[in-house]
């Protein structure tokens, strides 16, 4: 199972990153109309939480750059960062996510069923108890992150 999981991993990050063709650094800022995010925040909270979940809860550091936790957590939008924050580069994300789900498959693979110290409980009620677990539902998470890229590129090409 966990190669098969890791394998899912690395698909859909890869999709996430080639949804980035054609992204300008100027386009990742722009906020679609109605809308409280960007691209950028898109991809540093995929990042965010996908490192939150392979790693904080099994009690193991993050690997997360000074100001993610403050620009790309839950509730967090680029409306409330402050002026002249120095963000990382659509090339700094990329690198990131890129290189991430081979990081924590070297990390965590061996430990994917073992039970967490403090299991958590998402927003949507779900009870998450194992690494797996987590990992599981990113997939989920970062494939509706994915669509969110999807419809700000259709909406921003179109303004």
């Amino acid at each position: 199972m966990d190669q098969f999981l890791f394998t899912q991993l690395k698909f859909v990050r890869n999709q996430t990153l080639k949804l980035l063709e054609g992204v300008t650094e100027e386009l990742a800022d722009r906020i679609p109309d109605g809308f409280r995010n960007s691209i950028r925040w898109q991809l540093g909270h995929i990042y965010v939480v996908q490192e939150r979940f392979a790693f904080q809860y099994l009690e193991l550091p993050l690997q997360r750059p000074d100001g993610f936790k403050e620009w790309f957590e839950f509730s967090t939008s680029p409306l409330n960062w402050p002026e002249g924050a120095a963000l990382p580069s659509l090339d700094d994300l990329k690198q990131l996510l890129g290189s991430q789900v081979e990081r924590i498959q070297e990390a965590i693979s061996h430990r994917l069923e073992e039970k967490v110290p403090q299991p958590y409980t998402t927003s949507m009620g779900i009870t998450l108890s194992s690494p797996e677990e987590f990992l599981s539902l990113n997939l989920y998470h970062e494939g509706m992150h994915m669509s969110m890229i999807k419809v700000y590129k259709t909406l921003l090409a179109a303004s």
